[in-house]
């Protein structure tokens, strides 16, 4: 996208008369367009990629006047920083309602996280994230969102999930074995690289690997904790039989 600073210049309106309780109406349709934008962007991030979307395309795409659309974010690089502040929010949100549990089993937080990156938000993050590398202007705006991401994120994990509190180092292993392991596929299954019928077999293996770093249960060995023990109880030799 051409990251146009350009303002639009816009007609000026009356003022309202006192004790309308239109600015309430108002403000909750301004929001409504405005999401509607932000789902239109995304999906020409992943129908056209970053360099071919544009804010006429934004506009056709959700079915407003290029005039509307300037109304509610006033150039590309607005309408992109709300974007990618979107897209975050929506990671955020999936990952409390994957771990608003009880009880946390590694195996639904694991296809929790594999479904949200098959979704569009997912493709049309990693093409801005692909484009920043050779764009520095979208650089300098995705950078410090994705830095206020991961603290908002880390914070969020360290909450949810009140189990690893004895064990930091594994937690912080375990979030990112799975982040790193996760959008690998999914980006290989993007380009061709992986075949499909690989997912499952990675999907368990992972789900073993973060087991096996699960701190010890509360009243087990002082210190003991899953990460060596679980590692090797695949691997365990039967017992033998007493003759």
């Amino acid at each position: 996208m051409a990251l146009s600073r350009t303002r639009i210049a816009r007609p000026v309106r009356p003022p309202r008369p006192a004790g309308d309780k239109g600015p309430q109406l108002q403000a909750a349709k301004a929001a409504q367009t405005r999401a509607r934008l932000i789902d239109a962007t995304v999906r020409c991030l992943v129908k056209y990629g970053y360099a071919n979307t544009t804010t006429p395309k934004v506009a056709d795409e959700a079915g407003l006047s290029r005039g509307a659309m300037m109304h509610h974010f006033e150039n590309g690089t607005s309408l992109i920083k709300s974007t990618i502040a979107e897209l975050h929010e929506k990671r955020l949100r999936a990952f409390r309602r994957a771990a608003d549990k009880p009880v946390h089993e590694v195996t639904d937080l694991v296809e929790t996280y594999w479904r949200q990156l098959q979704k569009p938000a997912f493709i049309a993050f990693h093409e801005l994230a692909v484009a920043a590398r050779t764009d520095s202007e979208l650089a300098s705006i995705l950078k410090p969102l994705q830095d206020e991401f991961s603290e908002k994120f880390n914070a969020q994990a360290e909450q949810l999930f009140p189990e690893w509190a004895s064990s930091p180092d594994n937690f912080a292993l375990a979030m990112t074995l799975s982040q790193t392991i996760l959008e690998g596929m999914a980006i290989s299954l993007q380009t061709g690289a992986m075949v499909a019928e690989k997912v499952e077999p990675m999907l368990r293996h992972l789900e073993r690997q973060i087991a096996a770093l699960v701190p010890a249960a509360e009243g087990g060995d002082a210190g003991a904790q899953a990460s060596e023990p679980e590692a090797v109880k695949p691997q365990r030799m039967p017992r033998r039989k007493s003759s």
